[in-house]
C-alpha cells in the first residue's frame, strides 16, 4: 500500500478496537442519535417514489428545512440492509441541512419498507435503476448542486452512479464513500474467515428480507423454507442461479466490483474514506485501486467498518467528513489528509 498522510480521525483509546466501532456504528443508541439530529435540525421530510426506469419504483426521503434555499442537493446511499433511517444517513442529513443543503436519503429495491414496489428480488448488480432514480431526483428537484454518499454497499453503488452519470446527463458535482465495497468475492471471503457476527448479522436480515417478499409475491419469489437455511455464499449463489442472467456466483461479483483500475475512468470528483482495521472490506485493496488526479484515498488507522466513532455520544467523524468533502467550496484538489492511490 502507498504511505499515508495522517487522518484527520482520532478516537480516543477505548474505542480504538475495530469491531466495538463496527458494532457500535449500527447499535439502537446510535441510531436515537441520529433520529435525535434529524429532528433537531428543523427540518421537514416527505416520501417520494422516484422513478428507477422499466417500470420500477424506488421509495426515497425527501428532507428539507422550510423557508430555506436550498444550496444543493445531497443523494444519500445506505448500506446492504441498511435503510434511508441508518444512524448514518440520518447524521449525514442532519449535517448537510446545517449547511443549507437538501437531502434525498434513497432506499434501494426492497430496504427500508419498499419490498411491496417490485416483484424483482434486490441484489448488488441492479445499479442501472439508481442511475435512473438519481435522474428523476434531479429532474423533478433541481438544485445549484448535485453530490451523492454511500457507505459500504452504498459507497460501491454511489462510485458506480458516478463512473455513470456523465453518460447518463446526471450534473453530479461529486461523490464521497465510506468503506465502500470493492471486490465483492474478497469481502464475502473475509466475512467468511473473520468474526461470525457479520456474517450473521447479514444473513438474519436478509432472511426476514426474503421472507417478506415471498409473503408479497407468494408466485413469483420461489424461496422456500429449505434455501432459507442456507449460510451466505449458498443463498448467495441461489440468488443468482435463480434471479439473475449472470450464470456464476463469480460472474455476479464480477458484475458490481469497483477494485483495481475500474474507478480509472470517474469524471467526477471523489473522496474515499476507509480504515486499515475494517473487518469486513480488505485494506490492501485500497492499495492496488488506480484513481484519477481528483480523487482522494484517506485510510485512518482506527474505526472498524463504517464506524469512526469519536466518543460516548457516538458522533461520527465519517459524516462530518462526508459534510466537509460535498457541501464545502466546489470540488478541487483540496484534501482533509489522507493519501492518493496510483494513477493510470
Amino acid at each position: 500500500m502507498s504511505p499515508a498522510a495522517p487522518s484527520g480521525y482520532r478516537p480516543p483509546r477505548w474505542l480504538r478496537n475495530a469491531h466495538v466501532q463496527s458494532v457500535l456504528a449500527g447499535s439502537p443508541l446510535r441510531r436515537r442519535r441520529g433520529l435525535a439530529a434529524l429532528a433537531a435540525a428543523g427540518a421537514e421530510t416527505r416520501q417520494v417514489i422516484v422513478d428507477g426506469g422499466d417500470g420500477v419504483r424506488l421509495l426515497g426521503l425527501h428532507t428539507a428545512r422550510p423557508g430555506v434555499e436550498p444550496q444543493g442537493m445531497a443523494l444519500l446511499l445506505h448500506g446492504w440492509e441498511g435503510s434511508a433511517d441508518s444512524a448514518y444517513v440520518c447524521l449525514a442529513t442532519a449535517g448537510f441541512l446545517a449547511r443549507g443543503w437538501d437531502v434525498f436519503r434513497l432506499n434501494f429495491r426492497d430496504h427500508g419498507g419498499s419490498h411491496h414496489l417490485n416483484p424483482d428480488i434486490f441484489h448488488s448488480a441492479r445499479i442501472d435503476e439508481v442511475v435512473h432514480a438519481a435522474v428523476d431526483v434531479a429532474r423533478r428537484m433541481p438544485r445549484p448542486r448535485l453530490v451523492v454518499a454511500g457507505h459500504s454497499l452504498g459507497g460501491n453503488f454511489a462510485l458506480r452512479l458516478a463512473l455513470r452519470a456523465p453518460a447518463a446527463g446526471l450534473p453530479l458535482e461529486a461523490v464521497a464513500a465510506v468503506c465502500p465495497v470493492l471486490d465483492p468475492a474478497r469481502t464475502m471471503a473475509a466475512m467468511e474467515q473473520g468474526l461470525p457476527l457479520y456474517l450473521r448479522h447479514f444473513e438474519r436480515s436478509w432472511r426476514r428480507s426474503l421472507v417478506r417478499k415471498r409473503a408479497l409475491f407468494p408466485g413469483h419469489v420461489d424461496v422456500d423454507d429449505r434455501v432459507l437455511r442456507l449460510r451466505m455464499r449458498a443463498l448467495t449463489e441461489w440468488l443468482v442461479l435463480r434471479h439473475t442472467d449472470f450464470g456464476s456466483l463469480d460472474a455476479y461479483f464480477d458484475r458490481y466490483s469497483i477494485a483495481g483500475d475500474r474507478l480509472a475512468g470517474l469524471a467526477v470528483p471523489a473522496s474515499i474514506l476507509t480504515s486499515a482495521d475494517d473487518p469486513v472490506i480488505p485494506v490492501d485493496d485500497f492499495g492496488r485501486l488506480v484513481l484519477p488526479a481528483d480523487a482522494l484515498l484517506e485510510v485512518a488507522p482506527w474505526g472498524g467498518h463504517c464506524g469512526f466513532l469519536e466518543g460516548p455520544r457516538l458522533d461520527g467523524y465519517a459524516e462530518r467528513w462526508i459534510v466537509e468533502r460535498l457541501a464545502g467550496a466546489r470540488q478541487g484538489r483540496a484534501t482533509i489528509g489522507g493519501f492518493r492511490a496510483q494513477r493510470p
